[in-house]
């Protein structure tokens, strides 16, 4: 699906491997890949890196950040988000798989102590976090990259922002499965 999404559709050229999979050195033991499944269909994905560690705001896209990128065990950085093609942004199951995403990515982040996510957006998107109770924090000004004018956000989170996912969901059906959401073992440091 990042293939498709980020190769494909938004023309990302420098990533693709010939084998029709779209990785960089951030996909590591180090990354913690979310998935939104539905019917054994890949519908959606985001990807979490540790601060702690080289990611795209310190490594690849600093020039988005006015000083020092902020570091933390408690900060992590979300890419990739991306939604299956055919669910197009705006309609109901686009809204859903999003929030679906969402949802995990805070009740993991709450469970695992990280309680800020760094994501880089175009600017329009920061409205959006406002309505979700999350409380993003600019770090710099808009770059333009890619032909599209991209802004880096941290953004803070807690109990409410997981309430307000919950409400907007309108259904207790889990957002995490699988493996217990232990604690990522490079933020007991």
């Amino acid at each position: 699906m990042r293939h498709r999404v980020f190769l494909e559709q938004q023309e990302w050229c420098t990533l693709g491997d010939p084998d029709g999979r779209e990785l960089d050195e951030f996909d590591n033991k180090n990354a913690v890949h979310m998935l939104c499944i539905d019917e054994g269909k890949v519908l959606g994905y985001q990807r979490l890196l540790p601060t702690t560690r080289p990611h795209l705001l310190s490594d690849v896209i600093p020039e988005l950040c006015l000083g020092e990128p902020p570091v933390g065990a408690h900060i992590w950085e979300m890419s990739h988000h991306c939604i299956a093609p055919g669910h197009q942004p705006g309609r109901s199951s686009a809204i859903t798989i999003a929030n679906t995403l969402g949802l995990a990515l805070v009740k993991w982040g709450l469970e695992c102590g990280v309680t800020r996510i760094i994501i880089e957006i175009e600017p329009t998107g920061i409205f959006p976090l406002v309505q979700l109770d999350f409380q993003p924090v600019p770090l710099g000004l808009p770059c333009n990259i890619r032909g599209k004018d991209i802004i880096a956000v941290m953004v803070a989170f807690d109990k409410r922002t997981l309430e307000r996912f919950r409400e907007m969901r309108g259904n207790q059906k889990k957002a995490l499965a699988g493996t217990s959401h232990r604690r990522p073992a490079l933020l007991h440091a």
